[in-house]
């Protein structure tokens, strides 16, 4: 599948050909990874970091957008990571996985010793875990590039992938020679790495069709794209198409709706590549029925549309995983989920901030949601505070604490924070502690 890349340079998104001359910036990142994760998980790099540009913290002038960033989506991230101390920083602010680059590597081996930093990459597995670590495989000129791809290691990129599996889930392979150029990336390299290592690989540098997106799946290669999304040669709508196994069940895949509040499974319906485009163009979540032979948008009758927040793909290609917003219930019978039989959804913080949301949007005649103000709100959230340190009882503590959950879930509203944002600083916290 395709992987988009967001890359960071003076505090602008950009793309650089052979990882030295500018060719495009921009300055919309939050549009960028909000649509890249939609199709897929996100690279983001910090070019100034991998070129060694950082203050005494580590930090560069990309750093309050790149903890930004690590925020919003299923995001691996690179570009610098020279240190344990700065990998474990990155996963506590939300990255899923860090890109490992120059820093798995010795420069200059002493005594034909192992070319890779071994003591160091201990450590990092050690702290965060190999699923957690992703190794670089640079290549120019067939060799392993380190120091911003200024300088090679002598030893070949497949001869320095085999050793560095053992360190890893994922090798990033980029062709250093095609990078952003927009002439194809070397198949061959990219099949020889494929058949020497067991574990995920990535192919970046010069893909600049569909075609060799496609090529490069039925090799059991992932993609990372950065300068054919930003010029639009590639779409990733019509790359994460073409990547499915549309074969194995006659034309249709599974796709398994799931709540992207509770990550409670809603319901399992079928989609050929119609209804998977209609789902790509309206944002709402489209099957195909077998038994009248037409496709269905979910909700069209009832008004309980699924909204499509991201699609992931399962590891064989043939089933769709829709992480959805639900707007009522999902199930013909009233339930919430087809695979639950209460009939109405179970109240979660997520349920109650989505009835807030909604009383806002589309006021009611005597709606008290819709009458607080910032000023009001702030004082309940006090006075319940209050109401609940002085609560005597467990019916009490319970009570109170339903009102006050209430008034603050209503101030996160008003400030454009919802209890994922919330949940995401919990488990930052919890990383932190690991």
């Amino acid at each position: 599948m395709v992987i988009s890349s967001i890359d960071l340079k003076d505090g602008h998104v950009v793309q650089l050909k052979n990882g030295k001359d500018l060719v495009l910036a921009r300055d919309d990142a939050d549009a960028l990874i909000a649509e890249f994760n939609k199709y897929g998980e996100v690279a983001v790099i910090d070019l100034d970091a991998a070129m060694g540009h950082t203050n005494p913290k580590g930090d560069t002038v990309n750093t309050p957008l790149l903890k930004s960033l690590l925020r919003k989506g299923n995001v691996r991230t690179g570009g610098g990571v020279r240190s344990v101390k700065r990998a474990r920083e990155l996963i506590s602010l939300g990255a899923e996985k860090v890109i490992i680059g120059s820093a798995a590597w010795k420069k200059d081996p002493e005594n034909n010793s192992n070319v890779l930093n071994t003591e160091f990459l201990e450590e990092l597995v050690a702290a965060i875990g190999k699923d957690r670590v992703i190794i670089g495989v640079d290549a120019l000129n067939g060799k392993i590039a380190v120091k911003g791809w200024a300088e090679t290691i002598d030893v070949s990129m497949v001869d320095g992938a085999k050793m560095a599996e053992k360190y890893c889930s994922e090798l990033l392979f980029t062709c250093v020679e095609k990078e952003g150029c927009m002439q194809g990336t070397n198949m061959e390299m990219a099949k020889e790495l494929r058949k020497a290592v067991k574990c995920r690989v990535v192919v970046a540098g010069g893909v600049s069709t569909e075609d060799e997106v496609e090529e490069l799946e039925k090799m059991h290669c992932d993609v990372q794209l950065g300068m054919a999304l930003y010029t639009e040669k590639v779409s990733l709508k019509n790359s994460f198409m073409r990547c499915l196994d549309w074969e194995k069940v006659d034309g249709m895949v599974p796709v398994i709706a799931q709540d992207a509040r509770s990550s409670q499974v809603l319901m399992m319906g079928y989609a050929n590549k119609e209804a998977l485009e209609k789902t790509f163009n309206t944002g709402k979540l489209t099957f195909f029925s077998r038994t009248r032979n037409v496709l269905w948008t979910k909700g069209e009758t009832s008004g309980h549309f699924l909204e499509v927040v991201k699609l992931r793909v399962d590891c064989d290609r043939d089933t769709i995983l829709a992480t959805v917003i639900p707007h009522g219930g999902v199930c013909h019978t009233g339930s919430w989920s087809c695979f639950g039989a209460d009939p109405d959804e179970r109240s979660t913080l997520e349920r109650l901030y989505g009835t807030i949301e909604e009383r806002f949007a589309n006021p009611r005649p005597g709606s008290y949601t819709a009458t607080l103000d910032g000023k009001r709100v702030r004082e309940k959230v006090e006075e319940e505070a209050e109401e609940i340190c002085e609560a005597d009882g467990k019916d009490e503590v319970i009570w109170e604490a339903a009102d006050l959950l209430y008034f603050v879930s209503v101030l996160m509203y008003k400030e454009g924070v919802n209890w994922q944002d919330v949940y995401n600083e919990l488990d930052r916290r919890h990383k932190e502690k690991e």
